[in-house]
């Protein structure tokens, strides 16, 4: 799966499917289109406002930080299914997920569940269909008989 794949794959087909599974490749070329996104957006709006500092009207860094929300707000929810169906690859139920999510707002945590999930996600997926769907690199596979 390349980049234009799993972008169509995150935004269009599975918006907000949190069922099923997310191969690494899925979850990885969408991170990677975030990343090239919103990095040169957040460049451009630092910029602009150092550029255009001063003056009580709207500057054109207004509108690159807008267009940046707007973009973040357009994919926090597929980003969640996206990360929910990850846990789901490596057999791991997606409230797991919620979880790390509630506990990274304490104090500290952070440093620690940011990287479980790091390492979750770069984990490869169970072999073969799991109890949350079929494998997504080989969908034909069966389960063992006296697994």
């Amino acid at each position: 799966m390349g980049l234009t794949e799993a972008v169509q794959t995150v935004l269009k087909q599975k918006y907000a499917t949190f069922s099923g599974r997310a191969s690494r490749s899925e979850y990885w070329w969408f991170i990677l289109f975030c990343v090239l996104a919103l990095f040169p957006l957040a460049i451009l709006a630092i910029v602009l406002a150092y550029a255009t500092s001063g003056g009580g009207a709207p500057s054109p860094a207004h509108y690159t930080v807008v267009i940046w929300l707007l973009f973040t707000i357009a994919v926090f929810l597929p980003s969640i299914s996206l990360q929910v169906r990850r846990f789901h690859d490596r057999n791991i139920s997606g409230w797991w997920y919620l979880a790390l999510f509630i506990l990274s707002f304490i104090p500290y945590a952070a440093f620690v569940t940011f990287p479980v999930t790091i390492v979750i996600s770069l984990l490869p997926g169970t072999e073969g269909p799991n109890k949350f769907g079929p494998d997504p690199l080989r969908p034909e596979a069966q389960a063992e008989v006296f697994a």
